[in-house]
């Protein structure tokens, strides 16, 4: 078995778009190498500190030993695990999966068992800023651009200053009530609340809606407690959609083994990269839950989803932004070669390792952008969710 030592790991926190992407470059002594990407977005200053700790001993490591190398970063640590961790060891993860393919000549998906679909359906976004009809009126486009799975935003997600939960769901639920009416029944429609609802909130939020109206609910109350999940299960049918910010097979345990949840919205730039997804895939598969992956960013993250998405049978859609281009996150002079939409799908990358480059060049040329995402308060002053 060839044997690559780990020669370099070097962490890019750079602009690109809105936004910054925390991209990782390994290297190894003979001139094979790999990107990675975090999804921790907003810090990924920790997340390069984290990273730069972990080269300390990863260097001279045989970069094929991905499992080896995964426990050894999570294990050798008194305090393991959390997200600022997670999300160095995914950028890592992911990284390593790109240099085996490169090594022996084969996509990623071959290492994880096979590519079992050729084309990955994606779910589209209306986008932040749309709201009531003007929101209609882009699930409409989409739907005639081929897409069959759209996700709304509530009213009031753009905010940058005042959210009120109780303001915002009641006009939400008239919205996704006339876009129902208006799409019909052969279309998934689903709203990403963003974890800005208590349980009360989002039970009436739900209540407001006419039966059928969502095919899934997102991130309605923050994860921290399953407790809270289960109770707001006992309170509505709707199927939910959890897990984009869950930091490992042992977050996502209690959604699965309790079945609070019917998506799992695993981010493989969060997890733990594609060895922990696999787990969590797999594991998932056993109670019937699908994979609906987290797919904010760049193109890496959207590239190691794929791969994980042709691999594993319990897969429904992929997130995508490719039709909010304002958002810059694909700028081909980042990425030259990426993933391309055909349609609303995907087609799977024969290339070895991700099938993605990265011009280093470009990418060591913009600097980084402190970016922080809304602190928003309600009316009284006090401070609510993101």
């Amino acid at each position: 078995m060839t044997k690559l030592k780990i020669k370099a790991i070097k962490p890019y926190p750079v602009w690109v778009g809105t936004r910054n992407q925390m991209l990782v470059k390994v290297e190894t002594d003979d001139g094979i190498f790999g990107w990675g990407e975090s999804g921790l977005s907003g810090r990924e200053k920790a997340v390069a500190g984290a990273i730069e700790h972990f080269r300390e001993f990863l260097i001279g490591r045989d970069a094929m030993q991905i499992g080896r190398i995964w426990q050894e970063i999570y294990r050798s640590q008194y305090f393991e695990g959390g997200r600022v961790l997670q999300a160095a060891i995914s950028a890592i993860d992911i990284a390593l999966h790109d240099i085996k393919g490169k090594a022996l000549g084969v996509p990623a998906y071959e290492l994880l068992g096979g590519k079992q679909r050729d084309r990955i359906p994606t779910f589209a976004s209306t986008g932040d800023e749309a709201e009531g009809e003007v929101a209609i009126e882009r699930a409409r486009e989409l739907r005639a651009q081929g897409w069959q799975a759209i996700r709304f935003f509530p009213i009031g997600q753009n905010s940058k200053d005042i959210f009120e939960p109780r303001e915002s769901i009641g006009a939400t639920a008239a919205m996704l009530n006339k876009a129902r009416e208006a799409m019909g029944d052969d279309v998934v429609l689903g709203i990403d609340y963003h974890h800005r609802l208590s349980v009360a909130e989002a039970a009436s939020f739900c209540n407001k809606l006419g039966r059928g109206v969502l095919d899934f609910l997102e991130e309605p109350i923050r994860d921290e407690t399953p407790e809270a999940y289960e109770s707001l299960r006992t309170m509505t049918d709707i199927p939910f959609a959890i897990g984009e910010e869950f930091a490992s097979k042992w977050q996502f345990l209690p959604y699965i083994e309790r079945g609070i949840h019917q998506f799992n919205r695993l981010d493989v730039c969060n997890v733990g990269g594609l060895t922990e997804a696999m787990k969590v895939a797999g594991w998932s598969e056993a109670h019937y839950v699908d994979l609906m992956p987290h797919n904010p960013l760049g193109p890496v993250c959207t590239a190691a989803t794929i791969h994980l998405a042709a691999a594993v049978p319990n897969f429904a859609w992929l997130e995508t932004r490719a039709p909010e281009a304002k958002l810059g996150f694909d700028n081909s002079d980042f990425f030259p070669v990426q993933p391309r939409l055909d349609g609303p799908e995907y087609p799977v990358s024969h290339l070895p390792g991700l099938g993605v480059e990265v011009n280093e060049e470009a990418v060591k040329a913009e600097s980084f952008r402190f970016w922080e995402a809304p602190h928003l308060k309600r009316r009284d002053g006090s401070v609510t969710n993101w």
